[in-house]
């Protein structure tokens, strides 16, 4: 912050909306190769050494009511990249600006669970899973910098 109280991260608020969407563009492939490979009953292509992929997608944990974990991060993701593109248009709503954070704070919490369960009951690993994994962090710190570098106080005031 210099003297006058005002805060350069303001002028570049309106490029986090930008990287959350392509945070969820590679988030609504990786999720949709994951599905699309339950869907049709295929073998995940599961690079070493992490190569777990196919231990995590056939394990009882995969699924939530019988629907693959994959479908829902399809939906997650498109979601948020509908979010971020609201907040494209729209940087200073203070609605879009708490929903993205708070929506990027659900699919984190669910990341954590899901990197748990891996560690703990699975013990094995699938990479889609950490790709998403990092990618959801990713998308909770730009909403958490967008939401603090948009706030009133960080926008200057007309000269």
């Amino acid at each position: 912050m210099n003297e006058s109280g005002y805060r350069p991260a303001a002028n570049h608020a309106s490029t986090a909306p930008y990287f959350m969407l392509a945070m969820a563009l590679i988030g609504i492939i990786d999720a949709s190769y994951d599905s699309y490979a339950i869907y049709t009953n295929q073998l995940l292509w599961c690079p070493p050494p992490i190569d777990g992929c196919n231990i995590v997608a056939s394990s009882p944990y995969a699924r939530i009511f019988g629907v693959p974990l994959g479908y829902f991060g399809v939906v997650y993701y498109l979601c948020m990249f509908g979010i971020a593109a609201l907040l494209a248009h729209a940087p200073f709503s203070r609605g879009l600006r708490l929903g993205t954070v708070l929506y990027a704070a659900i699919g984190v919490s669910f990341s954590i669970y899901f990197m748990y369960v891996q560690r703990t009951f699975i013990q094995a690993f699938c990479i889609y899973c950490l790709v998403s994994a990092v990618l959801t962090l990713l998308l909770f710190i730009a909403a958490l910098w967008h939401l603090r570098a948009t706030r009133v106080d960080a926008i200057p005031a007309p000269a």
